[in-house]
This record gives C-alpha cells, structure tokens and sequence, in this order.
C-alpha cells in the first residue's frame, strides 16, 4: 500500500473512531453493545487522533474533550441495571463515619437545622445551588485558561484533571454508595436530610427541570468519592501553580463548593474527605507515572509523523 493510501486510511479510521466515540451514548444500548465494545471505541478516538493529526492547541482540547465524553458515557454504566446495582449499593457506612464526624449528628442535617429555612429555599440555598451548577463549567474553564495562558503546561493539567475523573469514576463502580438526601428519603439516616438543590431546581427551572435532571442525574449512587470535590479541588491546584490570581479564584470555588455539597445534602464530609485524598493521591504518584505517560506519548508522537 502507497504511503498517501495509508495516511488516508489511518485518518479515516480515526474520524470513524470519533464519530462512534461521540454517537455511543445514543445507540449503545439500541444495539445491546456490551460496556466493554462500547469503551474500548470510547478510550481509542481520542489515541487514534492524537496519532493522525498534527499536536496544536486546538488538538490538545479535541484530546481531552473526547476524553471526557469516555468519562461521562463510563460513568453511566453501573446504573445500567439499577437492581443489580442496588444490591451491592453501600449506605450505613458512610451514615456511621459522617455521624462519628458530627459527633453524634449528621453535618448535612447538623447545618440544614441551623441555617435552612423551614419553608422554601431562600437566598442563600439559591447561590450555593448554582455554586454546585456551575461545576459542570469549572473544570473544564480551569483547563481551557490553562492552555490559553499557559499552553506549557496543558498536558501536565489535563492528564492530572483526566485520572481525577477516571479514577472517580471507577470509585464509583467498585464502591457504589447512597447520598445523603437518598439514605435520609429511603428512611436510612434517621433524620431529614433536604436535597436542597432538587428543591431550587424546581422552582428556578419549572416544567424544564425534570428532563434536565433526568439528562444530567447519570447515576444517584456516584458518590464516593465527590467527584464534584476532587475535581474542582484539582483545578485549584493547577490555577495555583499557573499564577496566584488563578490560584485564589480556583480555591475560592473549591472550598465553597465543599462547603454546598454538604449543606445541600449531596455529600457526605466523607465523600469530600475522600475526594481530596484522591487529588492527593494523584498529585504523589504523578512522578511515577509520568514515565509511562510519555512514552505512549512519544509512541503516539512516532505515528503522528507516519501520518502526517
């Protein structure tokens, strides 16, 4: 085979690739895919584009968004059969710790009797709830200034906020576990634990809030570790590192969202305790693998300039 014919077929391939990646959500379980054909498509887009195409700024982002679009399809696959699920489904747990925590108390409960209005949610439960909102943005903003400012230092960033997510997301599957508002609603917590959010989103959102939840909701029992937490939380420290303004708007976000995450009754402080020592986890053995990540990255370096 000519060598145009294949840097032709090599890039088809990919693009089929992407176009798969990006359509699986929608046709997996039409076609009855088994999870693992489904992801093995999902983590090869965005190596087979990496390999094809040329490294710029607007790769490098195409990278990570593919990246992410593998997360969030994975993220759904244990809640594929709920009831297998909920009979590996962990609750009393993460009740006992949050109550040893407390001293006694659950803090969700703990700060929704001391600060939460009897009736609807007022002002302050509003700005905490788009707080939570806005994390499905602050990730992602963080990266993008990051490779707009300090394109030196996006692989680094992107691959750190990468094996946040993926790591979470495998938490998520070997150790499923209730909220709080779902264990208190299922009469488990003994006590009534308010999902804030839900409430504003009702009232803010209206007749749109339903489909919204339903599209965005995933999996209730993703909640060990707070993957809402540790990436927000790895996002301040990649700010910091590129410059302190960065550095004190990316904590600022981090530690009020910890903050919401409790007092809305999406989290436990266990959750949030686990999400950080993930981020710690992640930032100690950086140094170990990061060897093996740029030796792929040579490797896909090489065939970059086959197809090029």
């Amino acid at each position: 085979m000519r060598p145009t014919a294949l840097k032709k077929l090599a890039r088809g391939a990919a693009l089929g690739l992407v176009v798969g990646s990006l359509v699986m959500p929608f046709v997996r379980k039409g076609l009855r895919l088994k999870n693992s054909k489904a992801m093995s498509v999902m983590i090869a887009a965005p190596l087979a584009v990496a390999a094809t195409r040329p490294r710029t700024r607007s790769r490098d982002a195409a990278l990570f968004f593919l990246q992410m679009w593998a997360y969030l399809v994975a993220h759904e696959f244990p809640y594929d059969n709920p009831d297998r699920l909920r009979e590996r489904l962990n609750v009393r747990y993460a009740l006992r710790a949050d109550r040893a925590i407390g001293l006694g108390e659950l803090p969700n409960a703990r700060l929704q009797r001391r600060f939460l209005p009897d009736g609807p949610p007022g002002r302050k439960e509003v700005l905490l709830t788009w707080v939570h909102w806005l994390w499905f943005l602050e990730p992602y903003f963080a990266l993008l200034w990051i490779l707009w400012r300090h394109p030196e230092r996006f692989a680094r960033s992107a691959r750190q906020m990468a094996a946040t997510f993926d790591l979470g997301a495998a938490g998520f599957a070997l150790v499923p576990t209730a909220p709080p508002w779902w264990a208190s609603e299922q009469g488990y917590a003994a006590v009534e634990v308010r999902r804030v959010m839900y409430e504003v989103g009702e009232d803010f959102w209206g007749d749109k809030w339903d489909p919204m939840y339903a599209f965005l909701g995933g999996n209730p029992w993703a909640a060990m570790p707070s993957g809402h937490f540790s990436t927000a939380l790895m996002a301040a420290l990649l700010l910091a590192e590129a410059g302190p303004v960065e550095g004190a708007v990316g904590w600022s976000y981090a530690l009020t969202l910890g903050f919401a995450l409790v007092y809305l009754g999406e989290h436990y402080v266990l959750d949030i305790a686990a999400g950080g020592a993930l981020v710690a986890g992640i930032r100690r053995g950086e140094p170990i693998v990061e060897p093996a990540a740029l030796a792929l990255s040579r490797g896909l370096q090489r065939l970059e300039r086959l197809t090029n």
